[in-house]
């Protein structure tokens, strides 16, 4: 088995495990920017979605400024193709992580890119919440707090599972133009190595390998979003 994949994948085997072109490093490369920018872009995505859904006109905080404001910053962000956004914030990449080029400086446009995203997608799935529940907790005395955290976020936490597993899915993908910052990853692999040098064979595993991490995310959210969705039954 080893020697049929060594004479049918030379160049993958060639470019080994550990080292700048290895895949673990590919690998783990990938792993970070996924799942730091998840973190980060995801809070974000939370942060906004609330304010989105909390100031709207008749929300329970209603504020024309901060919805209009929140909104079209979120449009703006999301109206930005990924690869013009990785230039278009180098100075602010610079100016947090002291350097334009890794996958720590990648982690800054795969924020500004994947939150305003989720953004909208959390504001739908809040804005799916019977709004009886809501004015039930308000006549109950219950802060904006409580308000947020055990009507909002609860009663939409299955829906928050599933348009979290479907962002993840997509950051992926974005971590594959965070090459152009020498970010590296398993799309860099697919691209710099595999492409560009006309070895198919690497380019082959490089996507089945981002294929299964894919796979593996959707299993997994699909799961969590039905134990959760029994639970609140």
């Amino acid at each position: 088995m080893i020697e049929w994949f060594v004479k049918t994948f030379p160049n993958v085997v060639a470019l080994g495990w550990l080292g700048d072109t290895g895949w673990g490093t590919a690998i783990f490369q990938t792993l970070f920017m996924t799942f730091w920018s998840a973190i980060f872009g995801g809070f974000l995505g939370i942060v906004f979605g609330l304010i989105l859904v909390l100031t709207k006109p008749h929300g329970i905080r209603a504020n024309s400024f901060w919805f209009h404001f929140s909104d079209q910053l979120v449009s703006l962000f999301r109206a930005i193709p990924f690869i013009i956004l990785l230039a278009f914030v180098a100075p602010v990449t610079q100016a947090i992580v002291r350097t334009q080029v890794g996958i720590k400086a990648a982690l800054v446009p795969l924020t500004l890119g994947v939150f305003p995203f989720y953004a909208r997608q959390v504001q739908v799935a809040l804005e799916s919440v019977d709004p009886g529940k809501i004015e039930a907790a308000q006549s109950l005395g219950a802060s904006l707090s409580d308000i947020i955290f055990t009507v909002y976020l609860r009663e939409a936490r299955s829906e928050l599972i599933r348009i979290s597993t479907v962002t993840l899915i997509s950051l992926v993908g974005l971590t594959a133009m965070a090459g152009a910052v020498g970010a590296g990853g398993l799309g860099n692999t697919a691209i710099s190595y595999g492409y560009n040098h006309f070895d198919n064979d690497v380019t082959l595993i490089a996507t089945l390998l981002v294929l299964v991490l894919v796979l593996l995310i959707q299993v997994i959210g699909d799961q969590l979003a039905k134990n959760l969705n029994h639970q609140k039954k």
